[in-house]
């Protein structure tokens, strides 16, 4: 039996590209009618490959932030390497996401699967040997491309191969593990950092990736999209990521006194705005303006943009302030975020469900004032801390707010646009959420104004968490209200999301071709 909302059998005429190019015209497989039994010796090798490949990609977005205060201590960098450690990954995963479903589409989706994961591979295990902050940044921006290349396949891997009555269970296996992985990246992060080290965080993904290369070529067919013709918005990816990179660079300068902040600030909005009306123009935007037609897809993906701008900065400094004020160790700091994930590998699918009965609008709105209210009691977690007492609680409540609206929000999205269009929708919506994550880590430590070596000392970064949690809560406010005035029931027979279980704390889940699914 499928699960709910994923689908029994092809749609040749939804078999798109996962999150492609263009204005989502359908595609075909090239392959004949996908059909490995899950239960086979080749189905089980297809599972492996794509869940131990995504999990590279989701496990670095968590176990790193885990290793931040190593990684200055050793390198003696200044709170602006710690930020730029997180955010050139993010800068290169989100601005070239999409292509990289559109590469897939077109070359083939194993192929650039396989060449995602050895590229993160080679990226990773620069990281575990830069000698200095600046190859260490630049190792994580060509992680963040090999990102960019696996992400999007994994997922669209099971759907091109797995035989139509498994591909739910599938589906739903993938889900589950993942979340799992997700669950437990932070307290092997830990156990990495206090144990061989923070470069190991790195280094671990080139025995995965020497495990994950050899089984996709040998056991995963290849499928490609027949229509797909070559043309690539290079331009529009170009425009979108450098940007993000001026804006972020300006942000985070804007302590240092240097005289490029102001011009690097004001070329990011020229080259956002001309981001705009490139995609206006081009006959096959990387972006489709059109698909901001409808007001729910923009009122949702602003939605979007306020919560995983509080996530990604919550996440970035709270792990800082219970390893550098709380004086917790980096595996005690790892273990202490479990509750949250753990709570939404158990309880996202049935969040979904209840979402689906009683319409997106409240648990889009209860869900980040939920989220809120557990950034502030993490105000609690000062020096000397009691996990029980300080830091639980808090985590709790944020883990049970974002149980509520992760899983109503993806449904929102997928539903808000036409069927054939959802894997294009769910990809900008997770480039969004990348993006809003990236700019959160650059702008909040400038906004909570901490000093460049705040996190050296444990009476300054104390005061400045205390000053930034405020502004964390404030975003999800405005998301919960803009969700309560913007957010309404989506149509009969609008699709559903394909994954159930859901545990990134810094996207939302990436959605395969197929998933307009009734």
């Amino acid at each position: 039996m499928s699960r709910p909302g994923c689908p029994r059998g092809p749609d040749r005429s939804l078999l798109r590209v996962a999150f492609g190019h263009g204005a989502g015209q359908p595609g075909v497989m090239t392959s004949p009618a996908p059909g490995v039994a899950l239960e086979s010796a080749r189905g089980r090798w297809i599972l492996f490959t794509t869940v131990l490949g995504s999990a590279m990609a989701m496990l670095d977005s968590t176990v790193v932030n885990v290793a931040l205060p190593r990684i200055g201590q050793d390198l003696d960098a200044d709170l602006a390497v710690l930020q730029w450690t997180v955010n050139a990954y993010l800068l290169t995963l989100a601005g070239l996401i999409l292509v990289g479903g559109a590469l897939g589409d077109r070359y083939g989706r194993r192929r650039i699967f396989v060449l995602g994961v050895v590229w993160f591979a080679a990226g990773s295990l620069l990281c575990g040997l830069a000698p200095n902050a600046g190859v260490l940044i630049a190792a994580r921006a060509l992680q963040g491309v090999g990102g960019a290349l696996l992400t999007p396949g994994s997922l669209a891997l099971i759907q091109g191969s797995i035989r139509a009555e498994d591909r739910g269970r599938a589906v739903g296996l993938w889900s589950g593990l993942g979340g799992v992985g997700a669950a437990v990246g932070p307290f092997l992060g830990g156990w990495l950092v206090d144990g061989p080290g923070w470069r190991w965080v790195f280094l671990l993904n080139v025995p995965l990736a020497a495990l994950c290369v050899p089984v996709a070529l040998k056991h995963v067919p290849e499928s490609r999209d027949p229509q797909a013709h070559g043309r690539f918005d290079v331009l529009g990816a170009v425009l979108g990521a450098a940007s993000l990179a001026l804006i972020t660079y300006a942000l985070i300068e804007a302590r240092s006194g240097s005289p490029f902040v102001v011009p690097a600030a004001v070329c990011g909005l020229v080259l956002a705005g001309a981001f705009v009306a490139v995609e206006r123009r081009r006959a096959d935007p990387m972006v489709p303006p059109d698909i901001f037609a409808s007001r729910q897809f923009k009122a949702v993906n602003l939605v979007t943009v306020c919560v995983y701008a509080a996530f990604g900065g919550f996440f970035f400094l709270i792990v800082l302030q219970l390893q550098v004020v709380s004086g917790y160790s980096a595996l005690a700091a790892g273990a202490a975020l479990l509750p949250t994930t753990a709570l939404m590998l158990l309880l996202s699918a049935r969040s979904g469900e209840l979402g689906e009965r009683i319409g997106p609008r409240i648990p889009l709105t209860v869900g980040p004032l939920l989220c809120a209210a557990g950034m502030l009691l993490t105000m609690r977690a000062g020096p000397d801390a009691s996990y029980v007492r300080d830091v639980l609680p808090a985590l709790l409540v944020l883990g049970a707010g974002m149980v509520t609206l992760v899983a109503p929000l993806t449904a929102t999205v997928l539903a808000s646009v036409d069927p054939g269009r959802a894997g294009l929708a769910s990809g900008i919506n997770n480039a969004a959420a990348r993006a809003a994550g990236l700019l959160a880590v650059a702008a909040l430590p400038l906004l909570a104004g901490m000093s460049p070596d705040a996190y050296l000392s444990a009476e300054a970064f104390d005061a400045a968490f205390r000053r930034a949690m405020p502004w964390c809560a404030g975003v999800l406010v405005a998301g919960s209200a803009l969700a309560w005035a913007t957010v309404r029931s989506p149509a009969p027979g609008a699709p559903h999301p394909q994954c159930r279980t859901q545990c990134g704390v810094t996207a939302p889940p990436l959605e395969p071709p197929g998933t307009a699914a009734k």
